[in-house]
């Protein structure tokens, strides 16, 4: 039997079918090994068993039709915008697909060719209608359960190719080794990992699929954590921390100030955070709670520990809208703090000192910045990616704070521990839900805090999964509904511009596209790290 790293040695070329040109088109795809090409898993399924015919669709449904092509016309509509009419058959009816903006869709759906149709059924002059439909091209498979397969227009690839030589692939390659032991696989019920690769590219069943998914899962999740325990380990053994005092007469006085209660969540968070600098082995925890919950609190309870020792904090977000939002927050709490004060200070004390710095900061204010920094005349330093320049010098950081964890990847995590003579105290932040079985699986490397409570008066957080088309316009039918009741909302993106790369709508264009569809005649606004800060500004205060 061969392990399956042995395929990553042999070219996907020598698949029957795989030459130069098409060998360019998988390397789009990241696909350039027989192993990248069985590790290209299928990105859905097309049940067969599920499909509905023409004849028996009702309007209003979204539905799943598989058909034959008997036409395609392309035009352009009287505001010059593309559209692509597709008729479509399956022996009992006829239907409609109506494609607006998508040119590329007259030269994908040939006259004959069969496909999959996935979309919500309406009626346009008595004739029955899809518009927009999610389209997979299945060829000749006749299989109960078809893969579909992530694909790119630059690949100019089928689905049913890639399905071809995935079948060839794991058909000429065996038996694989299965680094799990067969006691441990009965123990857990895991299929062994030949079956796992089968069923995932070839299920006769959904239970063959649910089986093989739930192989390839654990042994995805047992390399990360593989990695990162070994990461750990090798971060405490080599790394020499700093000491802190955690019970410091700065921090007592701080919470003493607040004009509220700690929650018991943010107490007991803390006392874990404060063991952790107290240790000589560098702190690396996870805090993770709802928006609202108090993270930031606890993070800058964090830092004042550092600062009250002598040494500076860093406090990182992903975006210059929150770097420039967490500034103006840790001022605000930590107005009217001042700390004992070196040199010649002739009132013996000094407030404590926050600046701001990231990739839009002047570059006299740069400089200004940098420099109070190296020379330790700044407590704690807010930013983005602005901190882990190579140019910026801290004199001695203790605590690094990194907000929204995901958005940071390992290597930038550890350019901030790099700033330190001593390796700095890591405290990483995230709203975003995760179990805590998944936190500790995923975050392997970090120990983890939850804030499980809301301060008094905070409203919890509803979280819910708009996962269909359906969903998605009860969605926005919400927003408009809490909008007219006098209330706000505000949609986060993944881009600010379009992208080739990604299949994600940006926010210039969701801005674009609410604005004239389902939020029509609300008044909307636009934010993000690219517009001038006079806008920014601007766009926040009227929100």
């Amino acid at each position: 039997m061969r392990r399956l790293s042995q395929l990553a040695g042999i070219p996907v070329t020598t698949i029957t079918g795989v030459g130069p040109k098409k060998a360019e088109g998988l390397a789009t795809l990241g696909v350039t090994s027989v192993a990248d090409l069985v590790m290209h898993y299928p990105r859905r399924y097309i049940d067969r068993t599920r499909q509905a015919s023409i004849a028996e669709l009702a309007l209003g449904e979204e539905a799943m039709v598989l058909g034959r092509v008997r036409r395609v016309q392309a035009r352009r509509t009287r505001n010059r915008r593309s559209l692509v009419e597709v008729d479509v058959t399956d022996g009992s009816g006829y239907l409609r697909c109506t494609f607006f903006n998508q040119p590329w869709r007259a030269t994908q759906l040939e006259s004959g060719a069969h496909a999959v149709f996935f979309g919500r059924l309406d009626e346009f002059q008595g004739r029955r209608r899809m518009t927009n439909p999610v389209v997979d091209l299945v060829g000749d498979r006749t299989g109960r359960i078809i893969p579909v397969y992530p694909q790119s227009e630059k690949a100019n690839l089928t689905t049913w190719e890639l399905g071809a030589w995935v079948e060839e692939a794991l058909h000429r390659a065996g038996t694989f080794a299965d680094p799990v032991p067969e006691a441990q696989r009965r123990h857990l019920d895991l299929v062994d990992r030949t079956s796992a690769l089968r069923g995932i590219h070839l299920p006769e069943t959904a239970d063959d699929h649910r089986r093989a998914r739930a192989r390839l899962v654990f042994d995805e999740l047992l390399r990360i954590q593989v990695v990162l325990v070994r990461r750990k380990r090798e971060l405490e053994a080599g790394a020499g921390g700093i000491t802190h005092a955690k019970d410091g007469e700065l921090v007592a006085r701080f919470h003493q100030r607040l004009p509220f209660t700690l929650t018991g969540a943010q107490l007991r968070a803390m006392g874990e955070i404060g063991d952790d600098l107290a240790a000589p082995v560098p702190m690396h925890r996870l805090l993770q709670g709802d928006v609202g919950s108090g993270k930031t609190l606890v993070a800058l309870t964090a830092l004042l520990v550092a600062v009250a020792g002598g040494h500076q904090g860093a406090f990182m977000a992903p975006t210059e809208v929150l770097a420039e939002q967490h500034h103006l927050a840790l001022r605000g709490l930590l107005d009217g703090l001042t700390l004992a004060a070196e040199g010649d200070n002739l009132f013996g004390e000094r407030p404590v000192r926050v600046e701001l710095l990231t990739s839009r900061t002047g570059a006299a204010d740069r400089a200004r910045v940098g420099a109070a920094l190296a020379a330790g005349e700044v407590d704690v330093a807010v930013g983005t990616h602005a901190l882990i320049q190579d140019r910026v010098a801290f004199r001695s950081l203790g605590v690094a704070v990194i907000d929204e964890q995901h958005r940071f990847g390992v290597e930038q995590r550890a350019a901030l521990r790099a700033k330190g003579a001593a390796v700095p105290d890591v405290l990483v932040m995230t709203a975003t839900p995760i179990p805590r079985t998944a936190a500790m699986t995923v975050y392997g490397d970090l120990d983890v805090s939850v804030l499980d409570e809301l301060p008094p008066g905070r409203t919890p957080i509803s979280t819910r999964w708009a996962r269909t088309l359906g969903g998605e316009a009860d969605a926005w039918r919400r927003v408009r509904a809490e909008v007219t009741a006098g209330h706000q909302a505000y949609v986060v993106c993944p881009l600010i511009e379009d992208s080739d790369k990604l299949e994600a709508r940006s926010a210039e264009e969701s801005f674009r596209h609410l604005g004239e569809e389902e939020l029509a005649g609300l008044r909307l606004g636009l934010l993000h790290g690219r517009m001038a800060a006079k806008d920014k500004e601007a766009a926040m205060g009227a929100f």
